[in-house]
């Protein structure tokens, strides 16, 4: 019995040898192992307590058994760390390299150091952060209505770029009661789009980009604008940024079986241009609380050239033959977490269109959508 107690009186006095160790200036002594630091803080890793988040000034000394990178003063190296007064020793294989503590700016041990690079150069497939959204409603009986929203964001986010995806796709219809019943397509549109961006300088960044438009209403075929240029960081803070940017685009667009005149007899006729145009925008997200998300995004479309708004010469849509068109989108969307990965979400969407071809009955210079529902997030 003596024996096994000796045996573990020793263990006990040696367990400190192979971790290491913090002494605060209040004479505590924490073991366990040092993650990382920069200069601030210090997180260090227990058995007993978890990760331990320690402020550097309350620190008297510390040291490590194993290797951390290192960099204080200008110099980087690897290797055990020990503390002497105010100064922090590193035995590197090449040697020892020593700076003052108070000039440490990276401490990580080799798994922190790992994880770090690994940041600096992920894989497609990670980084990712994002969301879609599902919303439905079904009336029966003196009105038959179907409303159905979908949307997905998604963004991957590395140390120098940034990939932004979306989509949002509406669809509703609305049956009466007669006979024969007839049913009617209220909503059928979508619009989604790619963006990338990529620093210059901290502060600065060029992008490019690429948005689609479809919408049967408006007997819009497909409208793709192809653009990019350069963007700055106006707020890059952890709960909320604020990009503005501008560049150069390319827009197409067709349309097809626009109404002239319901007659009879009906006349329609297809319609297609090409333009050049100015891109002007922001970008802004806000985090509200510890759940809630706000975003807000502007784009305007200027046109270089003008379009030709009236092809078919119809005098009853007295529109000159020629216009400038400004085109444009602005969207809000506010998202707040109900419980871990899903939410509720809401969008309201506008595109602009100053100048709407000529058709019967009159296209509305602004598609609005106001959407709502349930939202699932997700990172990788």
């Amino acid at each position: 019995m003596r024996k096994q107690f000796l045996v573990g009186l020793l263990v006990l006095s040696v367990i400190p040898m192979f971790a290491d160790q913090v002494v605060l200036k209040n004479g505590d002594k924490l073991t366990g192992t040092i993650a990382k630091a920069d200069g601030k803080t210090l997180v260090l890793k227990t058995d007993y307590a978890g990760d331990l988040t320690i402020k550097f000034d309350n620190i008297q000394s510390f040291s490590t058994t194993g290797d951390l990178n290192v960099t204080a003063g200008g110099k980087t190296a690897v290797g055990p760390v020990t503390t002497t007064g105010d100064q922090i020793v590193v035995a590197g294989k090449a040697g020892s390299v020593q700076a003052p503590i108070a000039s440490v700016t990276i401490l990580r041990s080799p798994a922190e150091e790992a994880a770090y690079q690994k940041s600096l150069h992920p894989g497609f497939g990670e980084g990712w952060a994002g969301g879609g959204s599902l919303g439905f409603a079904l009336t029966a009986g003196n009105s038959e209505t179907k409303n159905l929203n979908i949307g997905l964001n998604a963004t991957r986010t590395g140390f120098h770029d940034k990939l932004t995806l979306y989509e949002t796709s509406i669809y509703g219809t609305t049956t009466n009661n007669a006979t024969p019943k007839v049913t009617t397509t209220t909503a059928n549109s979508n619009a989604g789009g790619i963006r990338y961006d990529r620093d210059i300088v901290p502060r600065v960044f060029a992008f490019v980009s690429g948005d689609f438009f479809n919408n049967s209403l408006q007997d819009l075929d497909l409208r793709y604008i192809l653009g990019g240029g350069i963007g700055f960081h106006a707020i890059k803070k952890p709960n909320t940024t604020l990009d503005v940017f501008g560049g150069i685009n390319y827009t197409h667009e067709s349309f097809s079986d626009l109404i002239l005149s319901q007659g009879p007899p009906v006349v329609t006729y297809n319609h297609s241009d090409s333009s050049a145009a100015l891109t002007v925008g922001d970008s802004f997200t806000h985090k509200i609380g510890k759940n809630s998300m706000f975003t807000q995004g502007f784009l305007l479309f200027p046109s270089f050239s003008q379009v030709n708004v009236n092809p078919a010469g119809n005098v009853n849509f007295p529109s000159p033959d020629n216009v400038r068109i400004l085109r444009g989108t602005f969207n809000l969307g506010l998202n707040t977490k109900l419980y871990k990965w899903l939410g509720w979400q809401v969008t309201f969407n506008d595109v602009f269109d100053n100048h709407p071809l000529a058709s019967t009955p009159k296209l509305e210079r602004n598609d609005i959508t106001l959407a709502t529902g349930l939202s699932f997030s997700f990172t990788h």
